[in-house]
């Protein structure tokens, strides 16, 4: 039997055998562990419900893939690769991790199944994972507490940096993989001077410079690193495991839930409350969430999951233009109320119990945020802000805390059925200015087509956007489509409605629209603006086929009938503006732009900020009569970045789009150098 230094199972600490410290040392830091977990459940179990157990098949597959694989993390090339690598070397180190446990209790203890071959192939792999580990750790120390790139920053307004939290955990990574691999390197160093079989060490890797560096060691101090570097791994495994529930490195515990019971489906918003029929709504006490509880046991395990990475601020086009509003600290004010409220030791204490708006959220931080789910899409772990951002505004309209400039919209919504209160026999004027040639049914009693063009109120009302209702029509004419409108019977689609609280107003429009669409036979529906496709295609239901006209124009092309001429002037550069709710929140992303290719000569750039990463232009909805605080808009952001791609025309699909763009072309001081346009006024042009 090869012995050559003490397991640690046999030592002693004083007179007292190491088996019984190594025994009560994960046992007190298990027991602590286990402790602080019932209180962070806590919240959770008070929490409003939430419809996560279902489609568990996809949500494994979600789990595989931006979980286990980071598919999002490679976004943020440096970082992500780092993170990567750090999480690739903590699963292949939590097996040894975990056989380390035991050793100190059961002399040479080895997990079953890591005899024999297996055991040699994995301890080949983990000492390579201990060599990368220690590298990315010392890395992103240096990034951490160095050069901290800008997205780590944390504002005056909202407390602390975290960054000394994340280089102490940092640190003790380092000390996990130093101690266990001077663990491994003590061992096969003794071997070696004792001219027994060592313990192999692959070359280049942690445990071989150490191993290199013990090689003339005496055995009593290679016994005494052995016994240390045991002790002090064990002491830091456990430091650090109960260290993970004081912070935002919760996530390495929770994220793994949090992405199994993340949103499936985009483009829709959650009902006022799960398990509360929309009969039923008149029978609630208080609608939305008005203090920590009433947000759902998913969001608050949101606020748990955020590693405080910054991405979802970064990618904010709110927090960009300097509106009130930056994602990251939704979640991590989330985060502070409920460890005040749910402390680890003593009573609640701060502003636990107080209410969450004008308290822990501003209102203009709420009513800055335009939906468009960059934060979302960005977000490594699934945490979710849309739907927190709705049900606080569903609160603050509960109490009656809407913003001056919303009230006339959403009251002119309620009497007429759109934001500008205008009379419904108003909503078809933009029918005169069309070819005599072109027929629109108004469909009902007395008229029926097989397809719907639902106009929604923008493009039926405001002057430059009925210029888009004339063009989709034209198109859908020439293409053949037997289609027709609603005309009066038609009402706001309700959309940025449900979005900014106004639940009741929204259920009212939506039965309006819904009994008229049933009532016209149409078998599909066509709308040219994305929060109306969005809108009829994920918040109604029972309805006919939803498409935008852009879906309608890939069909043509597909069936090889988009026909159309070259553009007159061929020096003309164009940018497709991805609209967030077409775009993002439905992912129609190549067939507007292989519509655009399908025009001869048209020259075509991508942003740089494009597809799943575009930029909102700021103006979706209800947003044209918001008023935000703000340091520049939107819409004059992409305006530039749009310069920046060396175009000199914007295309939009969307009418809310068309409005900011041209109007911060006009802000911009770029008139004449450049304009924008929609994307069927384009085609429209050039049908031959």
């Amino acid at each position: 039997m090869e012995i050559t230094l003490t397991p640690p199972a046999k030592t002693f600490f004083a007179l007292i055998p190491a088996s019984v410290i190594y025994s009560l040392i994960p046992i007190i830091g298990i027991s602590i562990f286990i402790y602080m977990m019932v209180i962070r459940l806590r919240p959770l179990q008070k929490a409003a419900p939430d419809v996560r157990f279902n489609n568990m098949r996809d949500r494994m597959y979600q789990l595989i893939k931006i979980w286990l694989l980071q598919y999002r993390q490679p976004r943020y090339m440096l970082a992500g690769v780092l993170h990567i690598l750090l999480f690739a070397g903590f699963l292949v180190l939590g097996l040894r991790s975990l056989e380390l446990i035991f050793v100190g209790i059961i002399p040479n203890f080895v997990l079953p199944g890591l005899g024999g071959a297996a055991g040699k192939i994995y301890g080949f792999l983990r000492s390579y994972a201990a060599t990368w580990v220690l590298m990315v750790a010392l890395i992103a120390m240096v990034r951490r507490g160095i050069c901290k790139p800008a997205r780590y920053e944390v504002p005056e307004k909202y407390g602390k940096s975290h960054t000394g939290e994340a280089v102490f955990v940092l640190f003790m990574i380092c000390i996990l993989v130093i101690s266990e691999s001077i663990f491994e390197a003590s061992l096969a160093a003794a071997q070696t001077q004792n001219n027994l079989h060592a313990h192999f060490l692959p070359p280049v890797t942690l445990p071989w410079f150490f191993k290199a560096w013990m090689a003339n060691a005496s055995m009593p101090t290679l016994e005494w690193l052995h016994g240390l570097s045991y002790f002090m791994h064990e002491v830091t495994f456990f430091t650090f495991l109960c260290f993970l529930p004081l912070g935002k490195h919760f996530h390495v515990v929770t994220s793994l839930f949090n992405v199994m019971f993340m949103r499936l489906e985009r483009g829709g918003v959650k009902p006022v409350k799960h398990g509360i029929s929309d009969e039923k709504l008149d029978d609630l006490e208080s609608f939305g969430v008005k203090k920590i509880e009433d947000f759902t046991w998913k969001h608050i395990l949101d606020f748990y999951s955020c590693a405080d990475c910054g991405r979802c601020s970064d990618n904010c086009p709110a927090n960009a233009a300097g509106r009130p509003l930056s994602p990251r600290f939704i979640s991590i004010k989330g985060r502070d109320v409920i460890f005040k409220k749910y402390p680890l030791l003593g009573k609640s204490s701060g502003n636990g119990g107080q209410p969450l708006i004008g308290k822990t959220y501003e209102e203009d931080e709420i009513w800055s945020c335009t939906t468009c789910g960059a934060c979302e899409q960005e977000c490594p772990l699934g945490i979710e802000y849309i739907d927190k951002i709705v049900d606080l505004r569903r609160g603050m309209v509960d109490e009656g805390l809407v913003p001056q400039s919303l009230q006339k919209p959403l009251r002119a919504l309620e009497k007429r059925g759109n934001p500008w209160g205008k009379l419904e026999k108003k909503r078809i004027e933009w029918t005169k200015d069309l070819d005599e040639q072109i027929e629109i049914k108004e469909l009902g009693k007395k008229a029926g087509a097989k397809t719907l063009f639902f106009v929604d109120s923008i493009t039926s009302y405001d002057d430059r956007m009925q210029s888009i209702a004339r063009s989709t029509a034209k198109l859908l004419n020439h293409y053949g489509a037997d289609f027709g409108i609603l005309g009066k019977a038609e009402k706001d689609s309700g959309h940025e409605v449900r979005r900014f609280g106004e639940e009741m107003l929204f259920q009212d429009l939506r039965d309006q629209n819904t009994e008229a669409i049933l009532a016209s036979g149409a078998s599909c529906i066509v709308t040219s603006d994305p929060h109306t496709y969005n809108a009829l295609k994920n918040d109604y239901s029972g309805l006919p086929k939803v498409e935008h006209i852009s879906q309608f124009l890939m069909h043509q092309l597909r069936a090889g009938a988009l026909d159309l001429k070259p553009v007159e002037d061929a020096a003309k550069v164009y940018a497709y503006h991805d609209p967030c709710y077409l775009g993002r929140h439905n992912a129609v992303y190549d067939d507007p732009r292989n519509v655009l290719d399908a025009i001869p000569d048209l020259k075509r750039v991508d942003m740089m900020r494009s597809r799943d990463r575009s930029f909102c232009c700021g103006g979706g909805g209800l947003m044209l009569f918001y008023e935000p605080e703000e340091e520049q808009r939107m819409g004059v952001l992409r305006v530039k970045m749009a310069a920046e791609a060396g175009a000199n025309v914007i295309v939009t699909a969307c009418p809310f789009c068309l409005v900011n763009m041209e109007d911060a072309i006009k802000v911009a001081g770029l008139e004449g150098q450049m304009e924008a346009i929609d994307l069927a006024e384009l085609v429209a042009a050039h049908i031959k």
